[in-house]
């Protein structure tokens, strides 16, 4: 079972419906239940498969609404125009990709990794975006840790 340390502070249902207006977005019902949980922080386990090809990853942190050093606003308006539309940027990893919310169909709630390494300049070009899960649950679900260490 994952556990989120250093969460941001909560926040409200209100907050959240004020932030997809302002942003535009409608986030899916499961991804809300993480905000009003945790808002953000950094998940225990935190390895996750990319894909066979791509390897494993560590999942650094999640971004929160209102966080002061990771502000969920701020990372939607970095990638606003390098990720396909549809997709918000949710966590990172220690290397510069970020991992990513569907918010539109046929994506909607589905969890993908964006690779920077390979980024597109048509950012319609979904080539460097793996899908991990179908919602953020099974995503945290998937989580583990290295039991080499």
């Amino acid at each position: 079972m994952v556990k989120i340390v250093d969460s941001n502070e909560r926040i409200s249902l209100e907050e959240i419906k004020n932030f997809e207006t302002e942003y535009n977005v409608n986030l899916p019902e499961r991804y809300k239940g993480f905000l009003l949980n945790w808002n953000g922080g950094y998940p225990e386990p935190s390895l996750f498969k990319i894909s066979d090809e791509k390897g494993v990853s560590v999942l650094d942190h999640f971004y929160g609404i209102g966080d002061d050093e990771s502000d969920l606003s701020d990372y939607i308006d970095i990638y606003e125009y390098r990720l396909p539309t549809g997709f918000v940027p949710i966590a990172n990893d220690p290397g510069g990709n970020v991992i990513c919310l569907g918010t539109k169909e046929p994506y909607y709630d589905n969890i993908y990794f964006w690779d920077h390494e390979n980024e597109q300049e048509d950012n319609e070009n979904m080539s460097n975006m793996y899908f991990l899960a179908n919602n953020i649950d099974d995503f945290l679900g998937n989580l583990y840790e290295d039991d080499d260490n």
